[in-house]
């Protein structure tokens, strides 16, 4: 199968991903504050759901990470089943408050866990042979977020909340029927564990329709100082070890995401501060997520010009300008400015931290390496959950922003200090 049939199927992954992790993830607030739920209790419940999908993530890396019979392809499928009956029972059970809190949990952490396991699948195929353009599909799942987003704000006026599980099962439906045939050719290993790049480094570099780009990766991957001796570093502080320059980024990626979270978690609260309803939050996350798409599509070109590691930087100043328009914002068209620096900010830090990953860690550590990634990411969601609602409650959203805006600085000091050291 041709390069385009490959990124055709990744895309629509990614695509039924997004659609749902709008649903689930962007317009949880709007969901549960609907069911009755306070602030506060916002941000225990997702405060939980991230915590649990933190400590899962690296655990599911790790099984996958090892020969047997869990697989990136399949640890997916599961993911999306859980996903749609968890949504299908809240629809019966939407006026217990207790059982949906339990239930929003796992599919809220579900659904997180399995992201990274996304990636890692790209990059599993391409170092088997088989060519996906990863920026290009990840961004057009970025844009199937911004139009969900800009389709849900308005309905849920005008239908309510039910429509986002709706579009959950849906959407997890049709990511279960893609998944189910994301099978390699025959001769490649469906185990969903990369074949070592030793066994495969001249079917990768003389393949024909290898990119330019995907090449350019290849040689960093050969001459980077990374080695690719089939050593697994399953101990937590072996690993760190191994990668200190990762390991002090993640504490920066956890306070960028303190600032990300805190924006999009609360968003309707702050929002509906400036004059606006669920019909701006829609055109918000709609900006915002569409400026994603072409950074992400032209970031192997933009790799070739500027190195993972400035770009990671660049990502985590650009999380700080995005929220500190919102200290001084006044109304919806501050909002949408802010939204802007998506553009610079998660549309980098996204593919970048994917291909630092790809680029620097042994063949053996790169799920475990996405893995942390993500788990750094809801680590930050955590701190800002259980911090974001008390002091919405109590103190509003101004000191909210305020807090956001000073963490998010520590984590740019952070993220400079790491990237500029060598490993």
């Amino acid at each position: 199968m041709n390069k385009r049939f490959w990124t055709l199927r990744y895309t629509l992954l990614n695509v039924t991903y997004f659609v749902a992790f709008c649903t689930i993830h962007a317009l949880a607030a709007v969901y549960l504050l609907d069911k009755g739920f306070t602030n506060t209790e916002v941000g225990v419940l997702l405060a939980a759901a991230n915590i649990l999908s933190a400590i899962s993530q690296p655990i599911v890396a790790g099984i996958i990470d090892k020969p047997g019979p869990l697989t990136n392809r399949r640890f997916i499928l599961l993911s999306v089943i859980i996903i749609a009956i968890g949504s299908l029972l809240l629809m019966l059970v939407d006026d217990k408050k207790v059982l949906v809190f339990i239930i929003y949990v796992l599919i809220y952490m579900v659904q997180f866990t399995y992201q990274p396991v996304m990636t890692a699948l790209c990059f599993e195929y391409q170092k088997a042979g088989i060519g996906i353009y990863y920026g290009l599909a990840r961004g057009l799942g970025s844009a199937s977020f911004a139009v969900t987003s800009a389709f849900v704000g308005g309905a849920i006026e005008k239908h309510g909340v039910g429509l986002l599980l709706v579009i959950n099962i849906v959407s997890m439906m049709l990511t279960a029927v893609v998944i189910f045939f994301f099978k390699k050719p025959e001769g490649g290993n469906d185990l969903g564990k990369s074949e070592p790049v030793e066994a495969d480094e001249n079917r990768l570099t003389n393949s024909e329709d290898r990119s330019a780009i995907e090449k350019d990766l290849l040689d960093k991957l050969e001459h980077d100082g990374s080695s690719n001796s089939g050593v697994a570093h399953n101990n937590l502080f072996d690993f760190f070890r191994t990668y200190p320059a990762f390991s002090l980024f993640l504490l920066g990626t956890i306070c960028f995401y303190f600032a990300h979270n805190m924006i999009n978690d609360f968003m309707i609260q702050i929002i509906r501060h400036l004059g606006g309803a669920e019909k701006e939050l829609g055109y918000s996350n709609f900006l915002q997520a569409i400026l994603e798409l072409p950074v992400m599509a032209v970031i192997g070109v933009v790799l070739k010009k500027i190195s993972s590691r400035k770009l990671l930087i660049i990502s985590g100043v650009a999380f700080f300008i995005k929220i500190l328009i919102l200290v001084f914002a006044t109304n919806m068209v501050h909002m949408y400015i802010s939204q802007c620096f998506q553009l610079f900010a998660y549309a980098v830090f996204i593919p970048a931290a994917a291909y630092y990953v790809s680029e620097r860690m042994e063949e053996l550590d790169q799920v475990k390496g996405q893995a942390f990634v993500t788990s750094a990411i809801t680590v930050g969601g955590v701190f800002s959950n259980l911090v974001s609602g008390v002091i919405l409650d109590k103190l509003g959203i101004n000191v909210m922003l305020i807090t956001g805006t000073v963490v998010c600085f520590i984590g740019v000091i952070i993220g400079f200090i790491a990237m500029t050291k060598r490993e």
